[in-house]
């Protein structure tokens, strides 16, 4: 269910199962402020910029090559009215091909218009993913 929460894709020449594995490296395209693990069904890990986001993930499915879903298990936004409003949302990575290209489709899920961080999170994913990720991807090689 994708309703109207955010989403945004971008395309890329690598394979799905490469684009997979960049995804899994969030120290190297979204933040080093980062503590725990993603690479494997169950991880748990931390964003924290103190005094302005704190969040816990959990991976919730991940089937190599093709998708992986976070549920954000705990979450302090402190801009907001509703520190907690990340709290159970998810973000979605679903990877597929498109003749020669990957396409990478983003979505937060329950990340709605309606929320109070939807405009600021909405702009951050936007940068995170189509310049963080994007540059990531296509310019750097996997260790």
């Amino acid at each position: 269910m994708h309703d109207s929460s955010f989403t945004l894709s971008i395309d890329l020449k690598q394979s799905p199962e490469i684009v997979f594995g960049y995804i899994i490296k969030v120290p190297e395209w979204w933040t080093k402020d980062f503590e725990g693990s993603c690479a494997n069904l169950f991880d748990e890990f931390v964003i924290c910029h103190p005094g302005q986001h704190y969040s816990k993930q959990r991976v919730i499915e991940m089937i190599p090559g093709e998708k992986i879903v976070w549920q954000v298990i705990e979450s302090e936004l402190a801009w907001l009215e509703n520190k907690a409003e990340w709290t159970n949302t998810k973000m979605i990575f679903e990877i597929s091909k498109n003749g020669n290209n990957t396409v990478l489709q983003f979505t937060h899920e329950g990340l709605i218009p309606t929320k109070q961080c939807y405009e600021r999170v909405a702009q951050g994913w936007s940068t995170v993913i189509t310049q963080g990720l994007y540059i990531y991807i296509t310019q750097a090689t996997i260790a």
